[in-house]
């Protein structure tokens, strides 16, 4: 996932001009066999006014292991009317902040992982899940691992080009 997904992001949105800064709630390197991302500040650090737009790797995101501080952010990047591109697993963290209400959404749309399994996205519209934006929130459906787990096209590209779009 940090070569396919955070890799192709970072790389997409230094191609278009934008400098990127990484935040994660430790703050602590994230690495691979082949890659070593290292976060240059922890989500706490993060002021929100201080960027343009916002993308949110699936990363293989638990139901469990979502925080209050994920939740927090993601409810003032929204309030500030940044844009916000989410994928899959992201996309729950969403739910959980309650912005996706009464808002088209990405979600993955198979047995094994359905919307049907979190009551969070009551009160959105899912809409499928190929890359959907609906004003200045942007989802994807599918992440790499999925893609390759069911078949499916990978959103990443798509998911970044579009946050792309919406912040110039």
């Amino acid at each position: 996932m940090l070569i396919h997904e955070v890799g192709k992001m970072r790389e997409a949105l230094q191609q278009a001009g934008f400098k990127v800064i990484i935040a994660t709630i430790s703050g602590q390197v994230l690495k691979t066999d082949s890659i070593t991302v290292k976060p240059n500040l922890k989500l706490s650090e993060l002021n929100v006014d201080n960027y343009a737009g916002f993308i949110m790797p699936c990363m293989a995101v638990g139901d469990s292991i979502i925080t209050s501080e994920e939740i927090n952010f993601v409810k003032k990047v929204v309030m500030e009317g940044k844009p916000i591109a989410a994928q899959l697993g992201a996309v729950l963290i969403l739910a959980k902040a309650g912005v996706l209400n009464g808002k088209k959404f990405a979600f993955a749309d198979n047995k094994d992982v359905n919307i049907s399994m979190y009551p969070e996205f009551k009160g959105g519209i899912f809409s499928g899940k190929g890359v959907v934006q609906d004003g200045n929130i942007i989802t994807s459906g599918t992440c790499p691992m999925a893609a390759k787990m069911y078949g499916y096209q990978d959103g990443t590209g798509e998911l970044t080009r579009t946050l792309i779009n919406a912040i110039n």
